[in-house]
């Protein structure tokens, strides 16, 4: 979720609410306004109706056109009131593999749009909530699963924001919000699949001639079917004749959400430009954390391909050889220089000894 408060707290703060809303150990989210002597520092827990009961997140299971009942508990840690938004939004992965939601303000339009905040006449998408000093409180809340809706994961969030001053105007806001995750599920037929798409290979060359470069093989993990899963990616490759064989395990994608995507990049070292190099990608699908998957789960390939042509070999090649032209150009030129020098030395002593030589002049007659 989205924490963008700076800490006030121990570094361990942070850290049990980034565990919390990524479905990783922690017993809660919590959260902390600016420090100031009005910090505001809050937790969000799955609840029942008479408080926290230590879950990390929400694991619900609701059948087309069913509902399902459940509580979240909003706790005070400060020595003062403070006021809370409390939603529900749709979840999403964001690039460096983190659990979050849309941003504040966006309607959510699949799982966290089913979500209702309270009970009877004040039941709505948004619940304001005040809370004392050094207290809790929990709210009730139900989700109404469409009867058209598909079957699979449909992962939302509950969060807590600091409620803004009324009639504060300012034009720079933050977004201080944490939360509980989530894990909504529509019974019916699972089909988990994964889609490798946009693939390339790029040759990078070494700048050292006499060094080997690298292929970087970028590609796309796509969830095509209806629940999460994690991508572990294998790669593998060679040139003409077997050259430059390798054999690479990439990061794993720990989740890709259905109906979402990740990319992923890994990079072949030691190649030598020696021509083409192609290869394969392997993508395994994996059940992630204690989610319960009975479904096969298919892995998909794909192909990639990069040219490895020596360029840099290539311009040193030209450079040495146009250093040792112009070498011997220059020595063509110095020499004809010093043979010229030569020659008109000679020539000059030729023209003075004979202007001299007394056995050259005529006799008189």
């Amino acid at each position: 979720m989205n924490v963008l408060s700076r800490a006030v707290r121990p570094v361990a703060v942070l850290a049990l609410a980034l565990a919390s809303l990524s479905g990783l150990p922690g017993p809660s989210a919590t959260a902390a306004s600016d420090p100031g002597p009005a910090r505001t520092t809050w937790a969000v827990e799955p609840a029942t109706a008479d408080g926290p009961d230590g879950r990390v997140s929400f694991r619900l299971t609701v059948d087309p056109g069913g509902q399902a009942s459940d509580h979240v508990t909003v706790t005070n840690f400060s020595a003062h009131p403070a006021t809370f938004d409390v939603y529900a939004s749709d979840g999403v992965v964001t690039a460096d593999g983190q659990f979050d939601l849309l941003p504040a303000g966006t309607a959510p339009v699949d799982g966290g749009a089913w979500i209702t905040l309270g009970e009877g006449e004040a039941a709505g998408p948004t619940q304001r909530v005040e809370v004392a000093a050094e207290s809790s409180v929990t709210v009730p809340f139900t989700v109404s699963v469409p009867a058209d809706a598909t079957p699979g994961d449909h992962p939302a969030g509950v969060v807590a924001a600091l409620a803004r001053p009324e009639g504060d105007g300012s034009a720079v806001t933050f977004d201080t919000r944490v939360g509980a995750r989530v894990h909504l599920r529509v019974g019916g037929d699972l089909a988990p699949a994964l889609a490798l798409t946009d693939v390339r290979a790029t040759y990078e060359p070494s700048w050292n001639p006499f060094a080997p470069g690298a292929v970087r093989v970028d590609y796309t993990v796509a969830n095509e079917g209806n629940v999460r899963l994690g991508a572990d990616t294998q790669v593998v490759g060679s040139g003409l004749f077997g050259w430059n064989a390798r054999d690479v395990v990439a990061p794993a994608q720990r989740e890709v959400l259905p109906g979402q995507e990740a990319s992923g990049s890994v990079v072949l070292d030691g190649v030598w430009p020696l021509g083409k190099v192609s290869g394969d990608l392997t993508t395994t699908p994996l059940v992630v954390g204690d989610d319960v998957v009975e479904v096969a789960l298919a892995p998909v390939t794909g192909t990639y391909a990069a040219w490895t042509l020596p360029w840099v070999q290539l311009g040193t090649l030209l450079v040495l050889v146009g250093a040792v032209l112009a070498v011997l150009r220059a020595r063509r030129r110095r020499e004809a220089r010093t043979q010229a020098r030569i020659d008109a030395a000679v020539a000059a002593r030729t023209g003075t000894a004979g202007a001299a030589d007394p056995t050259s002049a005529t006799a008189p007659s």
